[in-house]
């Protein structure tokens, strides 16, 4: 059985490698090894420009929105808050862009961390930009604290994680107003939006954690294996 090609996004900006200094397409590989475990093919975008996007929804099988810095609030209408890194405003369009195709074409998608941010807002809806102000702590933000995460079994996230799971997610922006079409299906204890999925699609889903780290992101395989399942 051919393996279905699942595209990553990816980062396009300075790396060093011997005494070079050049611009380079980055992806962390665990997003590959991740889906390549899974049986899939992975292949890495490059956030270029948008004319390739719909050869890219055409060819693929599957699209994976990586993790990354957050989406530029002129994104989703709000002020940029100082506190927050500078986003990169032409993978934010790339990005968006690439969403937007994929849910039109019905092509499998996964949004991990920032993804799942991307998946929202390119439904049109909004994040929280600074999360600690809201809820006035930064438990969300610590870096190395495990938590539970409920989640609906109900949904397709549900029945390839199961109803909780325990994951390492640091993140300090989070979904306010859930993009059209999209429902809430895994929650912190505080109630903080943790996954989200899309109705009606084939497999549209995004997480705030990264499963594509193992047992430290919480899920192993799981979620690429229904990706790539989804993408067969």
């Amino acid at each position: 059985m051919s393996r279905p090609l699942i595209g990553i996004t990816a980062y396009f900006e300075a790396a060093r490698w011997g005494s070079w200094v050049r611009e380079a397409v980055l992806s962390p590989p665990a997003y590959a090894k991740a889906i390549e475990r899974a049986g899939g093919a992975p292949i890495v975008l490059p956030p270029l420009n948008l004319h390739a996007i719909d050869d890219y929804v055409r060819g693929l099988r599957g699209v994976v929105l990586a993790g990354g810095v957050p989406l530029g609030a002129d994104t989703y209408g709000a002020e940029r808050d100082e506190r927050v890194e500078e986003a990169q405003a032409h993978r934010d369009r790339f990005e968006l862009a690439l969403a937007r195709a994929a849910v039109q074409a019905d092509v499998p998608i996964l949004g991990i961390a920032r993804g799942m941010h991307v998946l929202n807002v390119a439904q049109g809806g909004t994040l929280i930009p600074w999360l600690p102000e809201v809820l006035d702590n930064d438990r969300h933000g610590e870096p190395h604290t495990p938590h539970v995460i409920q989640v609906s079994v109900s949904s397709k996230l549900g029945k390839a994680v199961g109803d909780k799971i325990e994951v390492v997610s640091p993140h300090t922006q989070s979904v306010r107003r859930l993009g059209n079409g999209l429902l809430a299906v895994a929650w912190a204890e505080d109630q903080i939006v943790e996954g989200i999925e899309l109705q009606g699609h084939r497999f549209g889903v995004g997480v705030q954690w990264h499963p594509e780290r193992g047992k430290e992101g919480g899920t192993d395989s799981k979620l690429f294996d229904a990706l790539v399942e989804a993408a067969r």
